[in-house]
């Protein structure tokens, strides 16, 4: 079962979800999310456990508690949504060319 866990420390690693998730049981994955441009935490990840009930032992256990000085979250992953681009989502993108033609 997938977790995802919120509130993360910018400082935590891959290792510490690890080690921490360990206590509930067995972790096949863990992933800390970071931001393409800077490579920086943003805070959330996710750990994959071998089993459910391992994974409802460490939401039980886990939910709430403070790693570092940040009270952390953990629940279910959900799949994420199909959202398409989003840019100009809702509106019609004009085209280039016509951009201020008019004007001038």
């Amino acid at each position: 079962m997938r977790l995802y866990v919120g509130g993360l420390p910018y400082q935590t690693t891959e290792q510490d979800l690890i080690d921490l998730f360990e206590q509930a049981g067995q972790v096949t994955e863990a992933s800390v999310i970071t931001d393409r441009g800077t490579g920086r935490s943003k805070g959330f990840g996710f750990v994959e456990m071998s089993d459910e009930q391992g994974a409802q032992t460490a939401i039980e256990r886990l939910n709430g508690t403070i790693l570092g000085n940040r009270t952390i979250t953990v629940n279910q992953a959900r799949e994420r949504q199909a959202t398409g681009s989003r840019e100009f989502q809702g509106r019609e993108r004009r085209p280039y060319n016509s951009y201020r033609s008019d004007r001038y």
